[in-house]
């Protein structure tokens, strides 16, 4: 007898302890867009997150539990349980079965929009006798609750499928009237602001600093002089990196950036969108043209054409006498290791016909060249149109020039400005003395190469002038 009053004394005193004791929950917390993870609230976490915790530790208050874990998925989509907070809570409920009791939520869309993932999540809770608890909504273990359970589920996934089918309308009704749909590439600004009625007004504009050498890059590539590499190098040399955002900083552009640059019909005015090409409504910085011949040279490049190491003056611009074929440079190596360069029959050369012009060495070839030039002279009335001619494009290359020289002499300018920021905030002991140095060192860099390019700019068209008096002769 004694025994047994025992024996009920203590579970007794076990069932009051247990019940006495906190129940644990883990709060789960969940934003889809990144922006609203971003937007005020303080600690880098918004406004919904931070309400969600408070509605949920507010829950788990009323049922006698404390919130003892939580996990957090930021800018995460409901669409697929491939969240990484969210497989880190099925884990730690799974190794600690009997230690959770609740998984609280804000609402059951913040932990799936679909019935398949809710299926799956409510199960394995259920399989480690976790009870799933909203904070807004009366969903329990119980008949009516497990179906509005069902309902609540249902609903978030029409409302996922059905805010997915109206956004890619709008998206194509936008592209269709000219409008990005995206993040414009470099080059471009999103503009976001509101007309006099407080309407939306979302538009892109030319970026002013980052346009021109955009514009530049696609010139200098159409040349045929750049490879991808090199060109990438030079136009980061002359300032051309990515706007910096909230979550990244500015990057100078790479080869992988300048491919897609190059290869990107915004440039011309053409919005893609679905695998559609629709006419833009922003402003084109290259012509159709210039895109497609640099089109055509990236093709080239594909295609293996490799770079030429033979190169002459008269290179492309000699014919075999013979056949009329191109001819082109071989060099040809004697028995004591000497290097003859040859001007040889590019048709014979491929064995395309059965031409027997021979190889000629390029000294003769030149020498003869200029024999012929001396025996050629020019009508007055034909050196006046050349002069014409020459006039009209060093009139143009001026123009270029200085149009150039503008762009640099801006960008002088903030640089200039960049340097004097950079001293004031290390003044205010804004920065460290490690990283003022590194700024100005690379703000020294690009300075001096803007320097040398204005100088460059100035010098070529002065360089390619006759001397004032010296006279035209024909």
């Amino acid at each position: 007898m004694i025994t047994q009053n025992a024996s009920a004394q203590t579970g007794f005193a076990q069932s009051l302890a247990d019940s006495m004791t906190p129940k644990f929950a883990i709060s789960y917390l969940r934003v889809s867009d990144p922006r609203q993870a971003e937007r005020g609230g303080g600690n880098d976490e918004g406004f919904s997150i931070p309400a969600q915790r408070e509605a949920n530790k507010r829950k788990a208050l009323s049922m006698g539990a404390i919130v003892g874990k939580e996990f957090v998925d930021r800018g995460m989509s409901a669409r697929s349980a491939d969240r990484p907070e969210l497989q880190e809570m099925l884990k730690y409920i799974k190794e600690n079965k009997d230690r959770v009791d609740y998984v609280i939520v804000h609402k059951v869309d913040r932990l799936a929009r679909n019935r398949e993932d809710d299926v799956g999540i409510t199960r394995a809770l259920t399989d480690a006798n976790v009870q799933l608890v909203s904070a807004s909504e009366s969903i329990d273990n119980t008949p009516s609750g497990m179906l509005l359970h069902g309902i609540m589920s249902s609903i978030a996934e029409f409302y996922s499928r059905n805010l997915s089918t109206e956004v890619k309308k709008g998206m194509s009704e936008k592209v269709k009237s000219g409008g990005t749909p995206t993040k414009a590439p470099i080059g471009y600004r999103n503009i976001r602001d509101y007309d006099d009625k407080g309407r939306r007004d979302s538009r892109v504009e030319v970026d002013a600093e980052r346009a021109p050498l955009v514009q530049l890059a696609y010139r200098e590539y159409a040349t045929g002089d750049w490879s991808l590499r090199p060109l990438a190098e030079h136009l980061a040399d002359l300032g051309l990196a990515t706007p910096v955002t909230p979550k990244l900083p500015s990057k100078p552009v790479n080869k992988t950036m300048l491919h897609d640059i190059l290869r990107n019909p915004y440039y011309k005015g053409i919005v893609t969108y679905n695998g559609a090409q629709y006419q833009g409504k922003h402003e084109p910085l290259v012509s159709e043209t210039l895109w497609d011949k640099v089109q055509e040279i990236m093709r080239s490049h594909v295609n293996g054409e490799r770079r030429r190491i033979h190169e002459h003056f008269l290179k492309s611009t000699v014919f075999c006498g013979k056949c009329g074929a191109r001819l082109i440079i071989v060099n040809a190596k004697s028995h004591t290791g000497s290097i003859y360069p040859y001007f040889s029959c590019s048709a014979k050369h491929s064995k395309r016909n059965d031409c027997t012009q021979r190889s000629l060495l390029i000294d003769e070839v030149a020498l003869k060249i200029e024999e012929l030039y001396e025996r050629i002279s020019f009508t007055p009335e034909f050196r006046s149109l050349v002069q014409q001619w020459v006039d009209s494009q060093i009139g143009e290359l001026a123009e270029e020039s200085n149009s150039e020289v503008e762009r640099l002499k801006l960008q002088k300018d903030k640089l200039d400005r960049e340097q004097r920021k950079l001293l004031q905030a290390h003044y205010a002991d804004a920065i460290p003395l490690n990283l003022l140095k590194d700024e100005q060192e690379r703000i020294t860099k690009s300075m001096k190469e803007v320097t040398i390019a204005i100088d460059a700019c100035l010098g070529a068209l002065d360089k390619s002038l006759p001397p004032k008096n010296e006279p035209n002769t024909g």
